[in-house]
């Protein structure tokens, strides 16, 4: 069965939400005023009328109150000065309190229901006091919300090691987990500098090839098997992933020498017991080990805000 739904975000590149429209006919870059568990909220239109298959949907669906008229779009820009001011006021009272953590934006509700105070700290922060005098101030419902380092870049903005603006700002709306084993299956530096991005976390673009690289992998040995090739058994030494290459290590009386196979000309005779660590990882095992449970901490704060 199908149903109707329009697309609605909230922040520029931020999670798209379905809605029900009703009788509504809108267009992409409408301004609407729908209903959420959190009251009533401005939006845009990232994608207009269309049906989906009901199983997509995860019901029920909120509704579609109105399309923004004049005094809708007044209110929203009141709302975004009164931002600016609380800013303002909120890194004061910090300052004051001398509280380790790091303002980084505010958001008025539109139905006026709450004021919303985003910050990121190293650890948790005992901000009651901090609470007390921002309610006091703006006789409002008041949320201090703690997020990760990847939300904080993004609303800074910048440009990533590629030279292009960071992924973050220009198309990821979702920030999806990354692990030190996705570098280490696309045979990438495990250097914590170089596969780490502008906010200190492992960089989201190691996750765009992480299936093509899974699926590959299946077909081919590990680093250590042993192996028959036309010249003879061999071990190893390398992987190019991609073009489904082995590179082969062959022991001699003047040492060793090395030669590369199309991983289909190959037979392993005896697969690796254990996984390759080479001397890079080897040597920044600890950092690596901080950077994976920095990215759960990030995971954690993501699921707790949605």
């Amino acid at each position: 069965m199908l149903k109707s739904i329009i697309g609605v975000r909230f922040k520029k590149l931020g999670k798209i939400y379905f809605f029900n429209p009703k009788s509504l006919r809108v267009k992409k870059g409408d301004k609407v005023i729908v209903e959420t568990t959190q009251g009533e909220e401005y939006g845009e239109v990232v994608i207009p009328n269309r049906y989906i298959a009901e199983d997509k949907i995860i019901a029920p669906l909120k509704k579609v109150i109105r399309i923004a008229n004049y005094k809708d779009h007044k209110h929203y820009e009141d709302c975004r000065k009164k931002e600016k001011e609380a800013f303002k006021v909120c890194k004061q009272k910090i300052k004051e309190h001398k509280l380790d953590m790091f303002l980084t934006d505010v958001e008025y509700k539109f139905d006026n229901s709450k004021i919303l105070f985003y910050f990121t700290a190293d650890g948790r922060i005992d901000f009651r006091e901090l609470v007390r005098e921002l309610a006091a101030i703006y006789k409002t419902r008041i949320e201090l919300r703690q997020i990760g380092v990847r939300d904080e870049v993004k609303r800074i903005g910048g440009n990533g090691v590629c030279g292009r603006e960071l992924c973050c700002c220009t198309f990821l709306s979702n920030f999806e987990a990354v692990s030190i084993k996705m570098a280490k299956e696309q045979n990438v530096s495990l250097n914590p500098s170089k596969i780490s991005g502008n906010c200190g976390r492992l960089m989201c673009c190691l996750k765009y090839e992480d299936n093509v690289y899974a699926e590959k992998l299946k077909k081919l040995p590990r680093i250590g098997s042993v192996v028959e090739t036309e010249d003879g058994e061999g071990i190893i030494d390398g992987i190019e992933t991609l073009k489904e290459r082995v590179k082969v290590k062959f022991e001699n009386e003047e040492g060793y020498t090395y030669k590369r196979y199309d991983a289909k000309d190959i037979k392993v005779l005896q697969d690796a017991s254990e996984e390759f660590i080479d001397e890079e990882e080897y040597k920044n095992r600890k950092e690596l080990e901080e950077l994976e449970k920095l990215e759960q901490i990030d995971l954690d704060l993501e699921n707790k805000e949605e």
